[in-house]
Formats: C-alpha cells, sequence, structure tokens
C-alpha cells in the first residue's frame, strides 16, 4: 500500500530541489532536468546504500551507518562492498553527511562534483548504460557546471546539501511498484514536453497497469521483456513488477538520450539494476542492438512498447528500405510525406520489427493509433493480415481519447500472442469510459477510476462479450470485412420487438396513417400561404 505521507514528502523534497533550480536561475533551463534527475539519483543511492550496509551488518537505528561506515578500514570496507552486488558503492568522503558538514567551506560545488563523477566512475560496471558503439553513459556529470557566474556555484551546491541531508529515502524502501511509479511520475512531469519527437517518454500508469495484467499470466518466471522505443520505462516496468523484478530481465532501446537517462533513473528505482546493461541509446531500427552471439536479432518472451506514430525518418527511409532489411520490415516501409517529413508513418515500422523479434510463443502489446484498426493502405493492412493467417492477434483494445498526456490521437492497444493459434479475437471498444479533466488549466486528460480498470482487464481475460463494449469476432468474420480490427464493425444491431394483437396493428396503422394525412393538408397550406406572399413582392 502507497505511504501518502512518504509520497507527499518525496515530493517536496523535488519541489525544493525546483526552487533551488529557481533561485539559481535555472528554472525552466534545459539544464534543469539534469540537475534534479542527478540530484534524486544521487540522494537515492546514498540512502539506499546506507540502509544495505545498516542491514547487512545489523546496525541498529540508533547507531550513525554514516559514521560506522567511515570508522571502517579499507579492508573492511573492500570486505563489506561484495556482500552488496547490486548497490552503488559509496566511498566515506562521497556520502552527503560528509558533504554537508563540510558545506560552508570554499569550493563546495567542486567537492560535490568530484562526489558525484567518482560515484560514477565506481561504479561504471553496473550502473551504466550504453550507446550503440558500446561506449558507457555514466550514472552523473556533475551539475555545478550549468550555472555559468562560477562566484555563485558554491551557494549553490551548500543550499542542495541542505535540502538532500533534510530528507531520507530510509521508511521508502518498503515500498513497492506503486509507490515509485507515483514518484517517477511526479519528478519528470516537467521534463518530458518533447516526447512527442520520437518515443513517447511517458504512458499513463493506467495503460501500463492494463497491459501488464492482461499480457502476463501468473507464475511467469525467467522470462525477457523488451521494448524498442522504450521511452522513460513505462511500459517494462510495468511488466516486470507483474512477473517480479527478479523473475524477469529487461531489454530496452532509444534513440534520446534523455529517455534512456530516465529509463536508468526508473530501473533502478524499481530494483531493476541487474538490467541495466541491457539498455541502449540508439536507432532500434536501422541498427537494433540487442543481438546473439552469432550476429542474429535476439528475440524475446514479452514486448511492451508505445513507439513514436510519427516521426521523420527520411534520412534513413531508403536504408530501410533496403535488401538488408526485408525480412525485418516484411510489409514495407512508408514513404516520406512530401513537404511534411515529420507526417512518416514509422509506428508500423515498429509494428513489424516487434513481430519480428518476438519469440515462438512470445506475447506483445503494442500501442497504435486507433485508425491503424481500419487503414486500407498496403502496410497497415499488411500487417493485420498476417496476425489474422498466423492466428496470433488474441484482441483489440481501443482507448477512450486524449488519455494520454502528449497526443490528442486516440489510440487503442493490440495484444498479440504467438503461444497457441487463435481463430478469433476479443474487440473491445472502451472508447466511452474515462473522466476528462483539464491539465494546467488547459490541455484536457481523460482519466480512468479503478472499477473501469478492473472491468477492462476481467472482461478482456474473460473474453467475455458485452453489450456495445466488446464481442468476440471470428477471425473469418474479420477477413471478410477486410481485416478489420474495430470493434463497432462486430457489434449487432438489436431492433425491440413488441407483440401485439392484429387489431392493435390496425388501430396503430390507422393512427398513423391520420397523423400522415394531417401532416401533408398543413403541408399545402403551408405551400399556399408562400406562394401567396411572393405574388405580393416586387423589386424596386
Amino acid at each position: 500500500m502507497i505511504s501518502t505521507e512518504m509520497l507527499a514528502k518525496t515530493k517536496a523534497m523535488i519541489d525544493g530541489m525546483k526552487s533551488v533550480c529557481a533561485d539559481a536561475g535555472l528554472a525552466n533551463d534545459s539544464s534543469e532536468y539534469k540537475i534534479i534527475t542527478e540530484a534524486f539519483l544521487y540522494k537515492f543511492l546514498n540512502d539506499k546504500f546506507l540502509h544495505d550496509v545498516a542491514s547487512i551488518r545489523q546496525i541498529p537505528a540508533s547507531t550513525s551507518t554514516d559514521a560506522y561506515f567511515s570508522a571502517l578500514t579499507s579492508e573492511e570496507r573492500e570486505d563489506l562492498e561484495l556482500e552488496l552486488p547490486d548497490t552503488a558503492i559509496i566511498r566515506p568522503e562521497y556520502l552527503i553527511s560528509a558533504l554537508f558538514n563540510r558545506k560552508e567551506e570554499e569550493g563546495i560545488s567542486r567537492l560535490l562534483d568530484d562526489a558525484m563523477l567518482g560515484i560514477a566512475a565506481d561504479n561504471a560496471d553496473v550502473f551504466s548504460v550504453r550507446t550503440g558503439t558500446g561506449a558507457s553513459i555514466k550514472l552523473f556529470g556533475g551539475i555545478s557546471r550549468f550555472l555559468i557566474e562560477e562566484n555563485k556555484r558554491d551557494a549553490f551546491a551548500a543550499a542542495l546539501l541542505e535540502l538532500l541531508v533534510g530528507f531520507s529515502f530510509e521508511s521508502t524502501f518498503d515500498q513497492k511498484y506503486d509507490f515509485f511509479a507515483n514518484v517517477f511520475e511526479y519528478l519528470i512531469s516537467d521534463y518530458n514536453k518533447d516526447s512527442g519527437t520520437y518515443g513517447e517518454y511517458f504512458t499513463p500508469h493506467s495503460i501500463a497497469t492494463i497491459i501488464a495484467r492482461i499480457l502476463v499470466p501468473e507464475g511467469t518466471k525467467n522470462v525477457t521483456v523488451y521494448d524498442p522505443a522504450a521511452g522513460t520505462g513505462t511500459l517494462v516496468l510495468a511488466a516486470a513488477h507483474q512477473i517480479g523484478e527478479q523473475n524477469c530481465t529487461i531489454y530496452t532501446q532509444d534513440r534520446s538520450q534523455k529517455a534512456n537517462e530516465f529509463m536508468r533513473l526508473n530501473l533502478i528505482l524499481n530494483n531493476l539494476v541487474h538490467s541495466l546493461p541491457n539498455v541502449y541509446h540508439d536507432d532500434t531500427l536501422v541498427s537494433p542492438r540487442h543481438v546473439l552471439p552469432n550476429g542474429q536479432l535476439r528475440h524475446f518472451d514479452y514486448i511492451v512498447s508505445n513507439p513514436p506514430f510519427k516521426c521523420d525518418f527520411s534520412s534513413t527511409r531508403d536504408e530501410l528500405a533496403g535488401e538488408a532489411y526485408k525480412a525485418r520490415f516484411w510489409a514495407g516501409v512508408p514513404n516520406v510525406p512530401p513537404r511534411k517529413p515529420e507526417k512518416m508513418a514509422i509506428y508500423v515500422m515498429f509494428l513489424q520489427h516487434i513481430i519480428s523479434v518476438l519469440k515462438e510463443g512470445g506475447k506483445a502489446a503494442v500501442v497504435v493509433p486507433t485508425g491503424f484498426l481500419t487503414a486500407k493502405a498496403k502496410i497497415e493492412l499488411g500487417i493485420r493480415k498476417r496476425l489474422i493467417d498466423q492466428g496470433m492477434l488474441r484482441g483489440v483494445i481501443s482507448m477512450p481519447s486524449n488519455i494520454f498526456a502528449n497526443t490528442g490521437t486516440n489510440v487503442s492497444v493490440i495484444f498479440i500472442d504467438s503461444s497457441k493459434k487463435y481463430d478469433h479475437a476479443l474487440l473491445m471498444d472502451a472508447s466511452s469510459l474515462g473522466e476528462k479533466k483539464k491539465v494546467d488549466g488547459k490541455n484536457q486528460r481523460t482519466y480512468l477510476s479503478q472499477e473501469e480498470i478492473e472491468r477492462i482487464i476481467a472482461v478482456f481475460n474473460a473474453c467475455e462479450e458485452q453489450e456495445d463494449f466488446s464481442v468476440l469476432a471470428s477471425y473469418e468474420d474479420i477477413a471478410q470485412k477486410k481485416y478489420s480490427f474495430s470493434a463497432g464493425q462486430y457489434f449487432e444491431v438489436k431492433l425491440d420487438y413488441v407483440d401485439i394483437t392484429p387489431a392493435e396493428f390496425d388501430e396503430k396503422l390507422s393512427e398513423l396513417m391520420d397523423n400522415l394525412q394531417k401532416m401533408f393538408a398543413e403541408g399545402d397550406e403551408l405551400q399556399k400561404s408562400i406562394l401567396a406572399q411572393l405574388k405580393g413582392l416586387h423589386y424596386e
């Protein structure tokens, strides 16, 4: 259960860091997100390290863990560190408490940066993510460098340390996924504004929960989870939580550096440090980086994705249409729209990629624009046809409009399952659900209630038909309707019949005929009146 008090305190600490940035003239600066996320992560790793040391050595609450660790010899510290495989190791001089005690010294900003850079270097093997060429992207880059006025750096660093030392993550370590999902959403809420340019950085928690609980059966263990356009990792994190963080390994790729930084933070917060080496910063379509030793693409047990719908891929479009990519992009590559390259329907490329790297027996859930369900274009139709012909379409859910923060496009979720051959699919129209609310006083969002979320999950998993909500459509019917995945085309049109006697029928018919005659007569009178008025008109 989420601790609302601790959640409020954590959000207050984040707000405090934003105030420190604002006081330094960095509010809404492009560097603000780097400062906030790095300081937040530094504090989290500091407290997690001390928490784990106290747990392993059974240090009583009355004893300072900082003081205990700092008093150890270098050999004793090395022995202790061997017992902390998934914890960032922090030297005594890099602890926040040690820096806080020196916050009045000249050069404290340099000491803070040195501590963060030192932690990044000491933990590079475990806590780095990678570029496509294999280079490591380390945890921290230092934060005082973002202040142009060097004479303000020490005061800025001291203010941050004052804030960080006054807060503790200690009581959050027994919290679970839902708590950190809320913290993470709040932390990045101001910094994912450009998400539509490539990946969708943030998928609503409600959608991620629905996908995970439909996709993953109970008892799933030792599986891989993949997202080729992972953004901040909301979908893979929800799936991992449903499976059990220690029962799966996550693999992601995204060409956005900011997205990958958020992804790393999300994995660390949610106890998935063991998956950090599988986070790649690169273009999935041109250069998929998850490959086997023989050079073949790795295939995955579970794939979840909310890929970019439209994006400018004009620089690589012809390369992707080449012979080397035909096996993966079997349905084709969309053309670049003239004068509007940013409108290229890139999501169909990710869909093909996902189907191509899904393990035999694997399952996938992909967010697509709802227009895909009925699109007549060659590529879209070809993808839908393959899903039906190969018995892989488990079902589709059409979501309410404006359920995503960063797109007004209506979206649907397609569930793909190659674990067995289906001959029917559950098609659901949930577009009428949810409550619309204004965000920031202007943009409108749709929010699903907990009851609505539970209804969607229960009906889908039970393959239950509900009038004007869900329908089981046979593959034969789907093929006859030009492979349409839209639920509305399969709902029955129902007419209400009332049994009446012949006499009642005659009486009703006579009544209707009388009314019709009256309307005709009234129409004739109206026509005569209009003609009379027209005769009286003349031009001056």
